[in-house]
């Protein structure tokens, strides 16, 4: 496919890997809040994988990328039809949970060892919990502080299990292509806050499309 492209149009795609999509949403959070934010933790669900970054400058001390992203888990482990008229069973989703543990034990060793001073999130889907946990709306703006806290995302995984997948686009804040992904990256951002301890997110707006053109726009500035 990437050689059709290149071949019709003459645009050659690069495939970011995961740790190089963790390093361009780190530099894009970092430009958000500067300098004075110190030390950074962020952390971005997407649809395939998390990935988690920390360090103090603008290419992170440690960038590491899972397969916990909420579209993959969904479909793999939870094994949700958008159209499901029940939620997943609690079993299922306690086995989701144990899998995310599992997948994050060598990772929260490493991440510990570099340290944060400001945990941060990006990622639809870290919008998305935060807007159900009472963060401001969208229509507030781009500059309005949003933040997630370990308590508020328990107080929405306990409600959004028992919605069917069919109904969770009905509530405010919720896209409805991706509703039904949405009880699988709650558990995964949840676990990713309590393995690494963290009570609070502030939610930046800027996330990898934004380091994407930042570091193309850095690469285009004359020396």
């Amino acid at each position: 496919m990437l050689a059709r492209v290149r071949d019709e149009t003459g645009v050659r795609l690069e495939v970011l890997s995961g740790a190089d999509e963790a390093r361009m949403t780190f530099l894009a959070v970092r430009r958000w809040f500067g300098w004075s934010a110190g030390r950074l933790l962020v952390l971005d669900i997407g649809g395939g994988s998390l990935e988690v970054a920390a360090g103090i400058d603008e290419d992170p001390d440690i960038a590491v990328s899972l397969p916990l992203g909420a579209g993959r888990l969904t479909r793999d482990r939870l094994r949700v039809d958008p159209e499901r008229l029940t939620p997943p069973p609690a079993g299922v989703v306690e086995e989701l949970r144990e899998y995310a543990d599992e997948l994050l034990d060598p990772v929260v060793e490493k991440m510990t060892q570099v340290g944060w001073e400001r945990p941060v999130a990006t990622s639809k889907t870290f919008r998305t919990l935060a807007r159900l946990a009472g963060a401001a709306p969208s229509s507030a703006g781009l500059w309005a502080r949003r933040s997630l806290t370990r308590t508020g995302l328990r107080q929405v995984i306990g409600f959004i299990r028992h919605i069917p997948p069919a109904q969770l686009s009905e509530l405010e804040g919720v896209s409805p292509a991706r509703a039904h992904q949405l009880l699988a990256g709650a558990v995964v951002a949840e676990a990713v806050m309590r393995r690494l301890d963290v009570e609070s997110l502030d939610i930046c707006p800027w996330a990898l499309r934004e380091g994407v053109i930042l570091r193309r726009l850095d690469q285009l500035q004359p020396m």
